[in-house]
């Protein structure tokens, strides 16, 4: 079992954090070391303009802010906030990311205070849902987080959880899913008592305009699944067509989800997720439902329709 979830044992070299990360030899749920650097604490964070809207509880808490700018600083805050909470009380904070603009609105924890405050070293860094190409490929979700976050956080070896990429899509999700298990089983992963899966700390998400999360489509059968942790999917409706993705069980397991939209284009399917109209043919985010707590992070585009 050691071998299959072996850590690659020297430091990604320095480089401009503009490039491609080198490609790595392929191992089932490959950790990847991020160069260290010293910090000291510090203090005084920008405030977010922003207003509440209510909404039925099963929706969550929905924030709305006047730009993208001060998106970025709430949501900093939470994310940093939900980071010392966990640190106090276990050795590990689990962190889901997704693709998309989602890891650019993270960009404000480079930043003072966090960047020295937050305890990077016990961050584990996972993917809601990755596209099963090389890790230098300009669809890889985990090209976007290296060059755009992880590179820049002291985040430690063994900590960055990506897929392998040389596997079909089928074979990375069983791998990542068996990944998640030993994890769980060594509780690095959080186990939820209510429905066996495992509990991430904070899954961060985006919404496409059509509704969807992760990989999981409107209409698609995916959408669907209740028992298996981690599935693929070769018939996206979106390129690339290959992908793994977490499903709803495990996303719903989850202790805090954000959910973060920007943009006008994508008004309509917020103002679906977050009315009061029931529809037989739910979109895939009117699906998360977490037994945890779930906030949304709009900005005025997003939330024009509301």
């Amino acid at each position: 079992m050691a071998a299959s979830f072996r850590a690659l044992s020297a430091a990604l070299p320095n480089q401009s954090l503009t490039r491609s990360p080198p490609r790595f030899l392929a191992a089932s749920c490959l950790s990847l070391r991020l160069n260290s650097v010293s910090y000291t604490p510090r203090r005084g964070a920008t405030r977010a303009s922003m207003a509440e809207i209510v909404t039925p509880k099963s929706r969550g808490k929905v924030k709305v802010f006047d730009t993208e700018e001060d998106l970025a600083v709430s949501l900093a805050e939470y994310a940093a906030d939900l980071s010392k909470k966990s640190s106090q009380r276990k050795d590990s904070f689990t962190v889901v990311l997704s693709g998309g603009s989602l890891v650019k609105s993270l960009r404000k924890l480079l930043e003072q205070p966090y960047i020295d405050s937050v305890d990077w070293s016990k961050w584990h860094v996972f993917w809601v849902d990755e596209r099963v190409v090389p890790k230098d490929h300009p669809d890889s979700n985990y090209l976007l987080a290296y060059n755009e976050f992880l590179s820049k956080v002291p985040i430690p070896t063994g900590n960055v959880y990506a897929i392998n990429d040389a596997l079909s899509a089928e074979g990375a999700a069983d791998d990542y899913e068996t990944c998640l298990k030993h994890l769980m089983k060594t509780k690095t992963i959080d186990q939820s008592e209510r429905t066996g899966f495992p509990k991430f700390d904070l899954m961060l998400m985006g919404m496409g305009p059509d509704g969807h999360i992760a990989s999981l489509f409107p209409e698609h059968p995916l959408v669907h699944e209740k028992e298996k942790w981690v599935s693929f999917i070769t018939d996206s409706p979106k390129p690339p067509p290959e992908r793994i993705s977490f499903t709803l069980p495990v996303i719903n397991s989850s202790a805090s989800i954000a959910l973060v939209v920007a943009g006008a284009g994508k008004a309509n399917a917020v103002h679906i997720a977050l009315s009061d109209v029931s529809n037989s043919d739910m979109l895939p985010v009117q699906l998360v439902a977490p037994e945890g707590e779930l906030s949304w992070f709009l900005d005025k585009g997003a939330a024009s329709k509301l």
